[in-house]
């Protein structure tokens, strides 16, 4: 069953058209990469999924329904969390307060509601709701960083702020989990870390658009990849036939490809 399509998204900024009629499918329950060089606008796809960016022309449906001008609160009520290229992570809130953050009420209430309250009341602000304290130590703990709940975010070492990010975006109740390079300046070793994590997410039946250049993870975790170059999709299906495409390989390795 399809939980997102995209219909010819197409986005200029000015003069320059970053996409250009993308159209594509993911079903429940599946692993997405989405690769290609760097400009080739894989961020700016996300962007335009998540609610950030409003496309030029086309289409996103999710669950059948229309959400291409939705704004990104609204898109994320309806069961789809992203993480970011550079991680977004509120550093003077402890790791605890920053999946807190995450599972306010957006109907009623917003995240900088409890971070601006945080910061006059810190031993109460966050810690009231022993259920929801609960909750985000079980998120914690499934990225492995439940050692550090007390921790302030800005200590963390790099590999754990990026799974910070995972857990806050799975606070929210993803049905779909957009990920953008989660494994970017990650050793060998965490980056292995990062694969079972991501398929543990998996597991529990959220579906996962993955962003990343590390070759590795992407042909470890993916049922299908999708490849963009200068904002078009120039290759679509299993990931070692896809890997294997001419038109791929020139477009990672230039016009001598063939030689």
């Amino acid at each position: 069953m399809q939980i997102l399509e995209t219909q010819n998204l197409t986005k200029n900024f000015g003069g320059l058209c970053a996409l250009k009629e993308v159209s594509f499918s993911l079903n429940q329950g599946e692993v997405m990469g989405l690769i290609g060089p760097n400009g080739a606008g894989k961020t700016t796809l996300i962007n335009i999924i998540s609610g950030a960016f409003h496309p030029s022309e086309g289409k996103v449906l999710y669950q059948g329904r229309d959400i291409s001008r939705l704004k990104s609160h609204q898109v994320n009520l309806r069961g789809i969390a992203r993480t970011f290229q550079v991680v977004r992570i509120f550093k003077r809130l402890t790791v605890l307060e920053n999946v807190l953050t995450a599972m306010v009420d957006r109907g009623r209430d917003g995240p900088w509601h409890l971070v601006w309250g945080s910061f006059f009341r810190r031993a109460g602000a966050f810690n009231q709701d022993p259920e929801a304290c609960a909750i985000a130590e079980g998120l914690l703990a499934s990225v492995g960083l439940l050692r550090y709940r007390d921790e302030r975010a800005e200590n963390l070492p790099y590999a754990m702020t990026k799974r910070l990010e995972i857990a806050r975006a799975m606070a929210t109740r993803p049905k779909l989990l957009l990920l953008d390079e989660p494994s970017s300046g990650l050793n060998p070793a965490e980056q292995n870390e990062q694969i079972n994590i991501i398929r543990q997410i998996n597991k529990q039946g959220v579906t996962i658009l993955i962003i990343e250049h590390v070759m590795k993870v992407i042909m470890d975790i993916s049922h299908r990849l999708i490849v963009l170059h200068y904002g078009e999709k120039i290759a679509e299906g299993a990931p070692q036939e896809v890997y294997s495409d001419p038109l791929v390989v020139e477009a990672y390795l230039g016009g001598d490809a063939h030689a």
